[in-house]
């Protein structure tokens, strides 16, 4: 990715889906018309804040939710997806704020939609989950207390993880995720982002410590 090969990669893979294309997948996969949709910011999916009309079959259930449209190089792992939902819905159940997933017409977690994009035709699996308001923590102010109330949701979440079970829980060891922190040195491929300066220094010595000192444990680590 030193050359921006995993950015085009990227916006390869990223859907591009409009607001009118959007409605209308939320209409004809899970049956619920669209009031108002907008973009919600993303990586490499596509999401989507959407409202919905009430109407008589719709007037006890939520009424905003988000569309999320997974990458098609996600789409190709169905099971990743699978077993992500699921955690989702046990995570529910076990009383943590989180979403809830809305079922397809056809009664599915989610939906395989193809789409011909420059004469090529691109899978994506598409979901609908219930709409969770709030702040960002970025946006407000960090205090112990706040800190401390993380520490304990993450601590109780991880607990709480142990006990979850499912027969494809094995797709989500990806051994070159990025995203796995046990992949630290991977973010050398990135260093050239940060341009000659002294984040770069900070982020090269970090990583070079990650090197020395944690690889050489990591069979020793709870994982």
């Amino acid at each position: 990715m030193s050359s921006g090969g995993g950015q085009q990669s990227q916006a390869l893979t990223k859907p591009t889906f409009s607001e009118v294309q959007a409605s209308a997948l939320v209409e004809s996969v899970f049956g619920l018309k669209v009031s108002k949709i907008q973009p919600l910011p993303s990586y490499d999916d596509q999401n989507f804040h959407v409202c919905i009309l009430r109407t008589k079959d719709t007037t006890d259930g939520p009424n905003e939710y988000v569309l999320k449209i997974s990458n098609s190089e996600s789409s190709k792992t169905p099971d990743l997806i699978e077993v992500q939902s699921h955690i989702i819905i046990f995570l529910r159940a076990a009383g943590f704020p989180t979403a809830s997933m809305c079922r397809t017409k056809g009664d599915n977690l989610t939906s395989l939609i193809s789409v011909d994009s420059d004469s090529e035709i691109k899978s994506y699996l598409v979901r609908l989950l219930t709409y969770l308001p709030g702040r960002p923590i970025a946006e407000i102010p960090i205090s112990p207390q706040l800190l401390y109330e993380i520490g304990r949701v993450a601590a109780k979440l991880d607990k709480t993880l142990e006990k979850f079970h499912h027969p494809k829980l094995s797709s989500l060891h990806r051994e070159n995720f990025i995203w796995n922190l046990k992949n630290v040195p991977l973010l050398e491929k990135y260093l050239y982002a940060l341009g000659q300066n002294r984040n770069r220094e900070i982020v090269e010595q970090v990583v070079q410590l990650f090197k020395d000192e944690v690889m050489t444990k990591l069979s020793h680590f709870r994982e």
